[in-house]
């Protein structure tokens, strides 16, 4: 719960201007003991963002993903249309090391721009496999919502580590031998074996 003062500098609006949304039912406000209005965060955060457009972005590290990265897009898509969100879609194919990807460069820069209300994901690791808390920091700095659909689906430990592994190895492998060759892929469906017993 913050105060007026707090509240109206996230608006950038003066508390005149609270008081007035107020009576007229745009925004809610809760009492304290001595009559002082006191606003939630979630309702100022859902309040400014009404108007700016939600992304919903989905990644895949490679060609071979193609089928799940467009059951990402459509999975988005179907949520972010079922919720009535002004939305965008923006899709990246690249590994989750690489942070100079087209499209995650694209987000970073809607969200500094103040162009954004709302981040939606399929799961966590779609934005990037090792350091994703840096974009929900950047996005709680200028208050924008984190969705994430599927979070109730989440790995386990050893799952997550032998993805990061497995991702890991590839992104090496790939600039060592080239991506076609063939110790290259004979590497990676040796990994993907690993993988798939510590799954099992």
């Amino acid at each position: 719960m913050i105060t007026i003062g707090e509240a109206s500098k996230i608006l950038g609006v003066t508390p005149k201007t609270l008081r007035l949304w107020e009576k007229e039912g745009k925004i809610t406000s809760h009492k304290t003991k001595g009559n002082h209005r006191r606003y939630l965060m979630s309702d100022l955060l859902g309040f400014s963002n009404k108007d700016k457009i939600t992304i919903g972005y989905a990644r895949v590290s490679s060609q071979g993903q193609k089928k799940d990265l467009n059951r990402q897009e459509q999975l988005l898509e179907f949520y972010c249309t079922g919720k009535a969100y002004n939305f965008k879609i923006i899709s990246d194919l690249g590994s989750g090391l690489n942070y100079k990807k087209k499209g995650l460069n694209s987000l970073i820069k809607m969200i500094c721009s103040n162009e954004i209300g709302r981040l939606v994901l399929v799961h966590k690791d779609r934005l990037l496999r090792f350091g994703s808390e840096l974009i929900f920091s950047l996005c709680e700095q200028f208050g924008v919502e984190v969705v994430i659909v599927n979070k109730s689906q989440a790995s386990t430990f050893e799952e997550e580590l032998a993805s990061d592994v497995l991702e890991i190895i590839t992104v090496f492998s790939t600039r060592l031998y080239g991506s076609r060759s063939h110790k290259n892929k004979k590497i990676i469906d040796q990994l993907q074996e690993i993988a798939k017993e510590i799954k099992g």
